[in-house]
């Protein structure tokens, strides 16, 4: 049987394949100190996005919503922001009109294409006039 902490790193590195980081996942201080044969997980406190992305992820909802994507179709860079009739619904990060993308034609974003669409975003919202 594996350890307490074991299977704390097995859910975090799980929940971690899926996009979902709980900054307060760990053994209970109490019952893992206790002789209690089974000491409790804390699952602890998260922000209402991760929260959100949680409950996506466990209704098995693909890409789970507040992950970054790229539709295949024109390589636009969107921010999943739900699921209706089959489509995945997307909001782009650099700012503009939201749109719907069938799942097959979805990847996994970059990290630096996500991260250079929001420097454009917070550029374009700091210009100073001329």
């Amino acid at each position: 049987m594996r350890s307490t902490e074991e299977v704390v790193e097995t859910l975090r590195a799980a929940l971690r394949g899926v996009g979902v980081v709980l900054p307060s996942l760990c053994v209970d201080p109490v019952t893992g100190a206790s002789d209690e044969p089974f000491a409790l997980v804390e699952l602890g406190r998260c922000n209402v996005r991760v929260a959100e992305r949680l409950a996506s992820v466990v209704r098995g909802e693909r890409p789970p919503l507040g992950t970054y994507v790229t539709d295949l179709r024109d390589r636009r860079i969107g921010e999943v922001r739900g699921h209706v009739g089959g489509k995945v619904q997307l909001r782009p990060v650099a700012g503009g009109r939201e749109w719907d993308c069938p799942p097959e034609s979805l990847e996994p974003a970059p990290p630096d294409e996500v991260l250079r669409a929001q420097v454009r975003r917070v550029n374009g919202t700091r210009r100073l006039p001329c």
